[in-house]
């Protein structure tokens, strides 16, 4: 399956993700914040296969880490996920290096089934951001 870097400071959030997308095989590596996330990246000589990130998190938010990742990692599709109206708005001019953004809450269903999208390269028309 596919070997996944998810960012996020909630740590009942980031447990929740990572346990969702083990259960269908998938290698999920954790970090809390993009800086984290960064570091995790440059120490692993293996290409991730997605970054899916929370875009409001201190010292480097998710718009920020996205910009990175896109530059320095072509390759890694992004997922961003919010709860929060403004930081999706925030995202909207990143759709040429960003797949979707994903709307908190969302049910451990929605999530595998967004990433797993993702990972093939499927728009999730329920909750595209820029549509």
């Amino acid at each position: 399956m596919a070997r996944i870097l998810v960012t996020e400071d909630d740590e009942a959030v980031r447990t929740f993700v990572k346990r969702a997308l083990e259960l269908d095989g998938h290698d999920v590596d954790v970090a809390e914040d993009g800086a984290e996330a960064l570091e995790t990246l440059k120490r692993n000589t293996d290409s991730y296969d997605l970054l899916l990130s929370d875009i409001k998190m201190p010292v480097m938010d998710g718009i920020a880490l996205a910009l990175v990742v896109a530059r320095d990692w072509p390759q890694v599709p992004i997922l961003l996920m919010t709860g929060y109206a403004d930081q999706r708005e925030r995202a909207h001019g990143l759709d040429a290096l960003v797949h979707d953004v994903v709307t908190k809450p969302f049910s451990l269903a929605d999530i595998r089934r967004i990433v797993g999208k993702a990972l093939i390269g499927e728009v999730d028309n329920e909750r595209r951001a820029f549509a």
